[in-house]
């Protein structure tokens, strides 16, 4: 690249992207400011930050790659993003957590459970999981960013994690959710019109659209053995029901992510951040068509890959990257795309990756700071120099960088469906309950949580092959990579995690809802004798 034409851009780029977190800066006076925007942000503005955010290099980079290798059977993820993930999100969910957050002043997702259920010890331990595993989701879309800028930028890997991380840490120090909000939009619209372009050129690189579906078709023979043997039947269908392939793609891929979206903390902080049901209505029809060309693009992209690769270097796209999906994409646009849409799409993925990662870290600072610290009576560190929720963007930032450095190559994906299927199955009983069942009590809401994050962790630990495996915990206390034999091995944890902290939360729900009644009537029975 030259580096003549990609310096003033990156440097007005930055410009751009200071000024938007100067002028978030300028409008943070109050820690409501800091945490929700002050509850009146623009609906185009919010729609698009949660786009942004929603889809990070974890969709364009992770996906895109791992889309490559299972084929169209994952656009039924983009079918739940825009149903589950914008639709109920915004219309039916999000109406009632900006109602019901703004009634309790509640400014952060812990505090929103534990104020409704009255409980510090939800407000406490919601915290901590954020705080403990949101790292991990953090870091891939960090090693996304950073996967792009070494293969299109010749940059060490190292040094692109440091900087990206630099950034990031600087603008949500000083400006809190606006300035997350206003740069996140910024970069939204450069990766709506990155995307596009993208998929354009991409479909005619491998002869438009009815020509390049019906190649990618044509190459169900060419899948290597080790996948048709596992229930590939090529990247235009399904693969075959039950099949350890299938298992993946259903239950980690679309199920992992698709319901895991409605429990994101990230995510549902943003309907705390407008004014009226009115904007979250306007937001619906702006982050409909965002995630449409979003994560269609990226999962569409990935499959004809394979046509491009196989044409013109005599390789499938996985083949091409060397065993790695987490490069498959940068590889793509390294050999199809023009020189000036590189320097395009190193904005749009440098986008993506400050997007997401901003608001991730703005999470996990409130975490720490208002949601574990505050809540435990801690309101200042080192005397009164430095508040609780920056102590938190530090601590946060450092912790990602660290896991971006040790985590494995390809693991985006992977990455990604673990931190959005263990928030499904710890929060997704509890918030549900807390919006629409005046049944819900606070045990039962603690005893969900609690449920639901240690079978999500115990399955990862011992039971699902790949995750278990990588750790090692099962083969340090057993003697075993995993406990119990196939299907187990391919079966996300969030298949079994989520029925069962959701039976736990209405059983214990009514149970104590009942013991309270009995109580009462008994105590009023004894007033009268």
């Amino acid at each position: 690249m030259n580096i003549s034409i990609l310096l003033p851009l990156v440097l007005m780029y930055i410009g751009i992207m200071s000024f938007l977190a100067y002028y978030g800066y300028k409008k943070t006076v109050t820690k409501e400011d800091f945490l929700v925007g002050g509850r009146n942000t623009n609906p185009i503005i919010m729609a698009l930050s949660y786009g942004a955010t929603f889809i990070s290099t974890s969709a364009m980079v992770g996906f895109g790659g791992v889309a490559s290798v299972y084929g169209m059977g994952l656009l039924w993820l983009a079918f739940l993003n825009i149903v589950l993930g914008i639709f109920v999100a915004f219309a039916v969910f999000g109406k009632r957590i900006r109602q019901m957050s703004s009634k309790m002043n509640a400014t952060t997702f812990p505090t929103f459970l534990g104020k409704h259920y009255d409980s510090k010890f939800i407000t406490v331990f919601s915290g901590i999981m954020i705080f403990i595993f949101m790292p991990a989701y953090t870091s891939i879309v960090l090693i996304g960013g950073g996967r792009f800028l070494q293969e299109s930028l010749s940059l060490n890997f190292n040094a692109a994690l440091l900087v990206l991380a630099f950034i990031v840490a600087v603008y949500v120090i000083s400006g809190g959710i606006k300035a997350v909000m206003y740069t996140d939009a910024f970069g939204a619209v450069i990766m709506l019109v990155g995307m596009s372009i993208f998929l354009f050129v991409t479909y005619h690189a491998v002869g438009g659209l009815f020509d390049g579906h019906q190649a990618l078709q044509s190459m169900k023979s060419m899948v290597p053995e080790e996948l048709a043997a596992d229930g590939h039947n090529g990247w235009m269908s399904m693969p075959d029901m039950g099949s350890p392939i299938w298992w993946t793609l259903v239950s980690t891929m679309i199920l992992g992510v698709g319901i895991g979206v409605l429990a994101q903390p990230q995510l549902a902080m943003r309907s705390m951040t407008v004014s009226s049901n009115k904007s979250l209505y306007r937001s619906v029809i702006v982050g409909g068509i965002f995630i449409f060309f979003m994560a269609g693009a990226a999962y569409i992209i990935g499959p004809l890959s394979n046509v491009y690769f196989m044409e013109n270097n005599g390789q499938l796209a996985i083949q091409a990257a060397e065993g790695n999906t987490d490069l498959v994409i940068p590889r793509l646009i390294s050999e199809l795309m023009p020189e000036w849409f590189v320097y395009l799409f190193t904005l749009t993925l440098i986008s993506a990756t400050l997007s997401t990662v901003s608001s991730l870290i703005h999470v996990q600072s409130s975490a720490f700071g208002e949601d574990i610290l505050r809540t435990m009576g801690v309101k200042k560190v080192f005397s009164g120099r430095i508040s609780p929720n920056r102590l938190g963007v530090i601590v946060g930032v450092v912790l990602a960088v660290f896991l971006a450095y040790v985590l494995p190559g390809g693991v985006i994906a992977q990455a990604t469906a673990f931190w959005f299927g263990i928030c499904a199955a710890g929060f997704l009983p509890a918030l549900t309950g807390a919006l629409f069942w005046k049944g819900a009590s606070k045990q039962g809401a603690s005893a969900s949580i609690i449920v639901g994050f240690s079978v999500s962790v115990f399955g990862f630990l011992f039971l699902k092959s790949s995750q278990s495996t990588a750790f090692g915990v099962s083969q340090a206390l057993f003697g075993r990579d995993f406990l119990l034999p196939y299907p187990w091995t391919h079966i996300d944890p969030l298949v079994y995690a989520l029925p069962l902290s959701t039976l736990v939360f209405m059983g214990v729900s009514v149970m104590t809802k009942s013991k309270g009644k009995t109580d009462w009537k008994k105590e009023k029975i004894d007033a009268v004798q």
